[in-house]
């Protein structure tokens, strides 16, 4: 059972700005790349369900996080239908991220009140989510749907729309102020936000300091504006 609201979810998706973007098959690898980006600012993170047994990963990290990270909000992203969604809803899924829209996905998170939002690419699909209950719509993927300016072009008519991109993002200070300028609630942000070192391992220290500049420079962007 989740235990944030899906407003509580987009309200922390805003107030941080970065969601990082996550998957491995290793469960402590996982535990210390959530606790690298808990320590950085990070209050939502999003597992993403690839790979075989990743809900039995999900299942433990969840349990973790419950127990150690107060306020961290873990959600699972890269899921394409309701059976799916509903397995992990019932390990505790704080909030559903999928690459499409899908309206079955959407009645299943919604019967729980738990944040689902869809991967969309036109603004037709954007109000078609948001008409399903989507209080935070994906954009996937976000520079080979459009870009920044892809978002700038929706928020005119739709200026309601909260929109977060994943996929073409990095926590530059150039990058993220083309993004927020373009007037995005949030990005997700993947490989580039999480750091290794040259022997292949996570650096966890580089990925606190990057997560923590990544989400200064965000608070910097709306202060000016």
């Amino acid at each position: 059972m989740a235990t944030f609201t899906r407003i509580q979810a987009a309200q922390a998706m805003k107030e941080t700005g970065i969601v990082p973007v996550f998957y491995h098959k290793d469960l402590e690898t996982c535990k210390k790349v959530v606790k690298a980006c808990y320590d950085a600012g990070a209050r939502v993170f999003e597992f993403t369900n690839r790979g075989d047994y990743a809900h039995e990963v999900f299942g433990e990290l969840n349990k973790y996080v419950t127990k150690n990270l107060d306020g961290m909000i873990l959600g699972v992203g890269s899921v394409i239908d309701a059976g799916t969604t509903a397995l992990y809803l019932q390990l505790g899924a704080n909030f559903i991220v999928s690459p499409l829209v899908n309206a079955e996905m959407a009645k299943t998170c919604n019967r729980r009140k738990v944040a689902w939002m869809p991967g969309c690419g036109s603004v037709s699909e954007i109000s078609y989510a948001e008409e399903l209950g989507a209080e935070v719509v994906k954009i996937f993927p976000g520079s080979q749907v459009g870009g920044p300016s892809f978002v700038k072009a929706v928020k005119g008519p739709l200026p309601w729309a909260s929109i977060m991109p994943t996929g073409g993002v990095s926590p530059t200070e150039e990058n993220l102020k083309e993004w927020f300028e373009a007037g995005v609630h949030c990005v997700g942000i993947g490989s580039k936000l999480l750091t290794k070192k040259e022997d292949g391992s996570f650096d966890y220290d580089g990925i606190s300091k990057t997560v923590s500049s990544a989400i200064q420079t965000v608070q910097n962007l709306r202060n000016e504006n």
